[in-house]
């Protein structure tokens, strides 16, 4: 049987106990995400498609899962504490300007991928997602020359997966011109 802090399995001794409020916080919090995800899915019709499933079967499954794991890290948090776990790395706080820089990027392709198409809009996203990552390394963001190479890398990205959904899949996304091709 493991025990919390068995210095037989090289176990880390058990949390203190703003540790374990904070662990059990985090299974309770997984449980109500699982919950709410199923509670949501009882309004999703059920009706099968050609496949078998309806649209409410994936909310399903996914709600079980958050279910399942918020039971056991519920389960863990209060038995002892989570065994096995590695001191965390990184820095001690959080980087502020970087999460910053990614979040706009999100947000901005989300505001304007049905105004500037979707391969603007994630190129855009791409460029701000890029600098917060390399703020967040320690690294400068870079002057107009590496703004210019993020959106060409971006461009380059966002194009063919445009293309693959748009001409391949059949999937309409929000382009910018009406060809279908932008």
């Amino acid at each position: 049987m493991d025990l919390p802090g068995d210095p037989r399995h090289g176990d880390a001794p058990p949390p203190d106990a703003a540790g374990a409020h904070r662990q059990t916080a985090v299974g309770a919090c997984v449980l109500v995400v699982g919950g709410l995800l199923a509670w949501g899915a009882t309004s999703i019709p059920g009706d099968a498609g050609y496949a078998g499933i309806g649209p409410n079967f994936l909310p399903w499954v996914v709600s079980a899962a958050l279910l399942s794991c918020g039971a056991w890290l519920l389960w863990e948090s209060l038995t002892g504490g989570f065994r096995r776990m590695e001191p965390p790395s990184g820095a001690a706080r959080g980087d502020w300007p970087a999460l910053a820089w990614v979040s706009a990027g999100v947000l901005a392709n989300a505001a304007l991928i049905t105004t500037i198409g979707f391969v603007l809009a994630c190129t855009l996203c791409f460029v701000f997602g890029v600098r917060g990552l390399r703020l967040a390394e320690g690294r400068r963001g870079g002057g107009a020359r590496q703004w210019v190479i993020d959106a060409a890398t971006g461009l380059a990205i966002a194009l063919p997966v445009f293309w693959l959904f748009t001409k391949l899949l059949s999937i309409s996304l929000p382009g910018l011109t009406g060809t279908g091709w932008l």
